[in-house]
């Protein structure tokens, strides 16, 4: 009977030894990934001399809120702000329109050479952007939007991506809600508006956020198709002035959080929509 005891013990202990290193691997994981923020926020309140004279878990008492007053006064951040929510909403809006009519095509609407087209359109996905860099710059210097917010709303605008996330999720809704509304005398149209779109709001609120995102933190387009520094985004802003204020480092760490601080709170009130929206995006075929 003891040796039963101790047989029946020992499951238990490694159980338990599993769920103290799996909690001790997660709360390791967020350090990793939630420090960062906290010395980068922690830092933009201190004076430079802090930054590495004093502990990186020291929070400065009282905080140096001129750092960020700096940040707003001494260059142009309020317009770099404003270009950047201009081309992160409208090429964030054209990119879902575009994504949702063609994942519904591909989904549902019997297309000659449907599936082949599908095929060609998402192996895209695997080109490296740097292969059709100069191709695309050769194309947008010839539609005249060099130098303009046109070309990256455009170039942002077309995602394969977003096509094949929501036509996963498409493909998914039964056909017999289609069928009944075709009985009832709606077109596509019509079944797009009225059933799909509200079926899949989850997945949509995911590819916004996934859109925003992306969009927002973009630094290389940017870069290369903007030359008037009236034009400039947050991210060529943010560029500028580590140039301008390499040593001072508490400015610089309070001008990143200001550009990071949209992201991050998207992000916060729509984790939920991003978990859903991918979960009920199945792989099917």
């Amino acid at each position: 009977m003891i040796k039963a005891m101790s047989t029946a013990k020992k499951p238990l202990n490694m159980r338990i030894l599993r769920r103290v290193l799996m909690a001790a691997l997660l709360v390791l994981i967020f350090f990793v990934m939630v420090f960062p923020f906290f010395y980068m926020l922690t830092s933009s309140l201190k004076n430079d001399q802090d930054v590495f004279t004093k502990s990186m878990f020291y929070v400065p008492n009282p905080p140096i809120w001129n750092n960020y007053g700096r940040v707003w006064t001494e260059i142009s951040f309020l317009q770099y702000y404003l270009n950047t929510i201009k081309i992160t909403v409208l090429a964030t809006a054209l990119q879902l329109f575009i994504s949702a009519t063609a994942a519904y095509a591909f989904a549902r609407m019997q297309v000659p050479f449907k599936n082949f087209f599908f095929t060609l359109f998402i192996s895209t996905m695997m080109v490296p952007w740097t292969a059709v860099m100069i191709p695309q710059f050769i194309l947008v210097s010839s539609m005249g939007l060099y130098d303009s917010h046109a070309s990256l709303i455009l170039l942002q605008g077309f995602n394969a991506f977003g096509i094949f996330m929501l036509r996963q999720f498409f493909m998914g809704i039964p056909n017999e809600l289609s069928e009944a509304a075709v009985l009832d005398g709606c077109g596509h149209w019509r079944i797009f508006t009225r059933i799909m779109l509200p079926l899949s709001k989850s997945s949509i609120a995911a590819l916004l956020i996934f859109s925003f995102i992306k969009v927002w933190n973009d630094y290389l387009a940017p870069l290369i198709y903007l030359q008037t520094p009236g034009k400039r985004t947050v991210q060529l802003g943010l560029s500028l002035f580590y140039s301008q204020y390499s040593m001072e480092y508490g400015v610089i760490m309070a001008g990143t959080v200001c550009a990071l601080l949209p992201v991050l709170v998207l992000y916060i009130f729509c984790e939920k929509q991003i978990t859903t929206g991918i979960a009920f995006s199945g792989m099917k075929n």
